[in-house]
């Protein structure tokens, strides 16, 4: 389905969106209710990710297939690995049988985890055989996904010893590994995080908890560009935290930047565009990844120069976004470059209309180049692509214009 969007000369309405729950911590959750079933969960996301992840974890077959859902393949590769006397081969679509697992997997075997390749060394499908791991100790690269990480954190509090994992060398990402161990300290587990070295200490039971999901962050962010794009809008979502956990949360301080404004108010958050001149942004992403597409295309949009750094991650994403990013901002009229870990754009004072923006089997490119459609009329390709996190976008965004 291609959707053509055109704004231009809409008013943004004063409406209420509310977002359903975060697909991080929903997926986190999940996990968790598996291992500890006395947990009841709350708002959780309805996103295909979420969706992906609790079919699979309630199936019965030999075989299971995410799809796209990364995070479902990480997370499973290691829940499968300690759920004992299981035997499943977990494989996804053509695109996740070539995003690389091997450094989740070659962590999982050194704590003693069976676990075979049937295709291409480094890469799923896997076949897993579970079983009691009796290591606790292992070394695994700081600057790699946040998602490797906390799919050995999620399963450590159900190890025989628990877990000391040692992060090697620079570490990325951080907001999601400290969102993963706050919801272990949520439930009664106790961790340590000292310099480099993360522990987990064994927990047989815990107290029967109820946890709410807080909503998505990253879902928030095309409301933050569509305000950031428009003139002195107001715009309410729900339901969020000022005490988040969730690292896309710095989407408060990051669009301060373009003049847009946070305020929050029991469980809601109003967004409030400021005259603000900018006229160059530099930005280290790193600690929030997701935010790269939106930040760019808001540059772009608003005819600001950017320097966007702390990018590595997202080459092995549902695609390389780098690559995406650069391909659609040109056809758009953009100049830019890109290295594998960075984003350069110069500021452009014309946007080319009517342009079919490639989603890239990638949701996140869908609803980052939706609030253009405030200046100029564009084509999103595949847009239902959205569904992965945000089922509802396409609602939601009609709503903003009434």
């Amino acid at each position: 389905m291609d959707l053509y969007l055109d704004h231009t000369g809409d008013t943004i309405k004063k409406v209420k969106i509310t977002i359903s729950g975060s697909k991080s911590e929903s997926n986190r959750m999940l996990i968790l209710q598996k291992i500890f079933p006395n947990i009841v969960l709350k708002n959780l996301s309805d996103s295909d990710d979420t969706r992906h992840l609790l079919k699979a974890l309630t199936s019965q077959n030999g075989t299971i297939d995410i799809g796209h859902a990364g995070t479902a393949m990480r997370f499973l590769t290691a829940y499968f690995s300690v759920k004992e006397n299981s035997d499943i081969i977990l494989t996804g679509s053509e695109r996740m049988q070539n995003r690389p697992v091997k450094i989740l997997v070659d962590a999982l075997k050194e704590l003693g985890a069976d676990i075979t390749y049937l295709k291409n060394d480094g890469f799923p499908p896997l076949r897993i055989k579970g079983k009691e791991l009796t290591n606790n100790k292992v070394k695994i690269k700081g600057n790699v996904s946040s998602q490797y990480i906390s799919a050995l954190l999620l399963v450590a509090g159900g190890l025989p010893k628990g877990l000391e994992l040692e992060l090697l060398g620079k570490i990325t990402s951080v907001p999601y590994i400290k969102m993963t161990l706050a919801l272990l300290n949520q439930i009664g587990i106790e961790t340590q995080w000292e310099d480099n070295i993360i522990k987990i200490a064994k927990k047989e039971k815990i107290e029967d908890a109820v946890l709410t999901v807080e909503s998505d962050w990253s879902s928030a962010s095309y409301f933050y560009s569509l305000i950031a794009q428009s003139d002195n809008k107001t715009i309410q979502l729900s339901s969020y935290k000022k005490n988040s956990l969730q690292g896309d949360s710095s989407l408060v301080e990051i669009y301060k930047h373009f003049g847009v404004e946070t305020k929050f108010e029991k469980n809601t958050i109003i967004l409030h565009k400021l005259p603000k001149e900018i006229k160059h942004l530099n930005l280290n992403l790193a600690n929030s990844p997701d935010l790269a597409q939106t930040v760019a295309v808001s540059c772009f949009g608003l005819g600001i120069s950017c320097d966007l750094t702390g990018l590595h991650t997202l080459k092995i994403k549902e695609t390389d976004r780098l690559v995406a990013l650069k391909n659609e901002l040109q056809k758009l009229g953009a100049e830019i470059e890109i290295t594998d870990k960075s984003l350069h754009l110069k500021a452009s004072h014309q946007i080319k209309k009517n342009i079919s923006i490639k989603t890239y089997d990638d949701h996140r490119m869908a609803m980052a180049f939706a609030p253009l459609s405030l200046k100029v009329p564009i084509k999103i390709e595949n847009a239902e692509v959205v569904s992965k996190s945000y089922p509802d976008f396409w609602n939601d965004l009609e709503k903003a214009f009434g």
